[in-house]
């Protein structure tokens, strides 16, 4: 099974942007789903992350902003972005820890600009 990501881009501070993750198969005991992000020069943080119950937690820096949502249906998650500032200007990364392994994407640059 591998993870798609999609929907990064150029956006203006302030503006928004959804990014998504398809997975191409079916993962067996998902036990959360996650984003993470790494920007030049930085480690990779956890952004956001939803649990298989559906709890969500999210990093101070994006609190209020961000949105991560599932569709169990279509094995998608997304992130919903909105009131960008320059500082999320990374490589944004999808996680799904299932019940055997971690799976990762290949990243999606979001770039903000000033």
């Amino acid at each position: 099974v591998q993870l798609q990501a999609s929907g990064g881009g150029l956006v203006r501070t302030g503006g928004s942007l959804r990014l998504s993750c398809a997975a191409s198969g079916s993962i067996n005991g998902i036990n959360a789903r996650a984003w993470y992000r790494q920007a030049p020069g930085k480690q990779r943080e956890l952004v956001a992350v939803i649990t298989s119950g559906g709890s969500t937690n999210y990093a101070d820096s994006v609190k209020g902003r961000f949105t991560i949502s599932r569709d169990n249906s279509e094995n998608t998650m997304y992130l919903q972005m909105n009131s960008l500032k320059p500082e999320d200007t990374a490589v944004y990364y999808c996680n799904v820890v299932g019940a055997f392994r971690v799976y990762w994407g290949q990243g999606t640059l979001v770039t903000v600009s000033s």
